[in-house]
């Protein structure tokens, strides 16, 4: 029997992993995480290739490392400092290489690639023989741990508007779509900073006219809330006030959330794109969307129509909370869930609570714990937080348990 699974092998996972290596008493043969792809972090690698990510809104001193100044120490040791961009107001921030770089020495350092297991888990189960621990199925295998770590993400899941469904012309930015791949125009639509990311970089080759079609003028940000959402002690009384999976503290995470905006050192390059003419940017709502003769159209709603070769959304991801794979964990587990379908986790450890009032053994970070870690739960600073807390609650769960 393994004492601990991690589900994902992303950011979240990836140092939710070394925190329990380097902070319990786990050994490398307790522990396994489990994800599809063929390597670690490589769902975040895809999606920062398909929206053309040339550096991080996070700063420097959230990665995957465990050493808070690991990445500014790495880039100073290969000269690279020059990757450390500077955001006025705010802490550097490194290039998207820079990043990946430092991030590939982690993993090889700590050899985690050795502890990862290539395969898509399909449910979660409480162990037949009446203890508490859990059973991992996979196509192939089945896994029996102590506790267990959801580190999912979104799961691969978008947000695809009504009016887009069924037309194959469009293309999720993270579904498949390659921008090496030329066209004669583009339309990108989206208003956030993954929607302008890419209709910049691709204005900026020069190869392709492109569109950018946004609901409404974009706002500034530069970073994704406010800098108090990282501190523990914030959360526990802004946050924490509220009970646990209610509305209110749904509310408080959304109104928190810096959502829909784009950096200023963004916001600037797309200005210079659309004055340059390289850029054009269209406000409105979309009606309808269809294909004809091998052009993707869209319909507006105050009459107007784009038309382009190539058709991309960039509209975010879909609730992490109504996602199939988590029904079929809380129905299976019996979880208590709250507004939403958020799950109801205790503050204190992110154990996912039964419907009966007991702690799971089934441990949570990344978006699906936003409802007690906060707005920024899904990014980075949101992986450390979330394994400042799983990381004691494990070892103290491992000392109760007999051998």
């Amino acid at each position: 029997m393994l004492e601990c699974v991690i589900v994902g092998g992303g950011i979240h996972g990836t140092y939710c992993c070394q925190r329990l290596l380097e902070e319990t008493d786990l050994e490398r043969d307790d522990l396994l995480i489990v994800d599809p792809h063929a390597r670690l972090l490589e769902s975040f690698r895809q999606k920062a290739r398909a929206c053309e990510m040339d550096e991080l809104r996070s700063t420097f001193v959230h990665h995957v490392g465990t050493e808070p100044f690991g990445l500014e120490s790495f880039a100073e040791g290969r000269d690279r400092t020059d990757e450390l961009r500077p955001t006025p107001g705010y802490p550097r921030r490194p290039t998207l290489s820079l990043f990946l770089d430092y991030a590939e020495y982690v993993i090889d350092r700590a050899d985690l690639e050795a502890l990862h297991r290539r395969a898509a888990v399909e449910s979660i189960r409480r162990s037949a023989d009446g203890t508490d621990s859990l059973v991992l199925e996979t196509a192939d295998s089945r896994l029996r741990t102590q506790t267990c770590v959801l580190a999912i993400g979104h799961g691969g899941r978008y947000r695809t508007p009504p009016w887009a469904a069924g037309v194959d012309a469009l293309t999720h930015v993270w579904d498949g779509f390659d921008p090496e791949t030329p066209a004669d125009d583009t339309v990108v639509v989206g208003g956030g900073i993954t929607a302008a990311q890419l209709a910049t970089c691709l204005a900026e080759r020069e190869r392709e006219p492109v569109t950018l079609c946004a609901r409404r003028d974009f706002e500034a940000a530069a970073i994704e809330a406010a800098p108090r959402w990282i501190n523990w002690n914030h959360i526990g009384r802004h946050l924490h006030r509220h009970p646990p999976g209610s509305r209110e503290r749904y509310e408080t995470i959304r109104e928190a959330r810096n959502d829909a905006t784009v950096p200023p050192t963004l916001l600037e390059r797309l200005e210079t794109a659309v004055d340059d003419g390289s850029l054009s940017i269209r406000y409105g709502d979309v009606r309808s969307a269809r294909a004809v003769d091998g052009r993707v159209r869209l319909l507006l709603e105050d009459g107007g129509c784009l038309s382009a070769e190539r058709g991309v959304l960039a509209t975010g991801f879909a609730p992490v909370f109504e996602h199939p794979f988590v029904d079929r964990i809380a129905t299976d587990l019996d979880l208590e869930r709250g507004y939403r379908g958020m799950p109801v986790l205790d503050d204190e450890t992110l154990a996912w609570g039964e419907s009966g009032g007991d702690r799971s053994p089934l441990f949570v970070t990344g978006a699906l714990a936003a409802g007690t870690v906060g707005p920024f739960a899904g990014n980075i600073a949101g992986a450390r937080r979330a394994a400042d807390r799983i990381t004691r609650a494990v070892a103290e769960r491992r000392s109760r348990v007999p051998a």
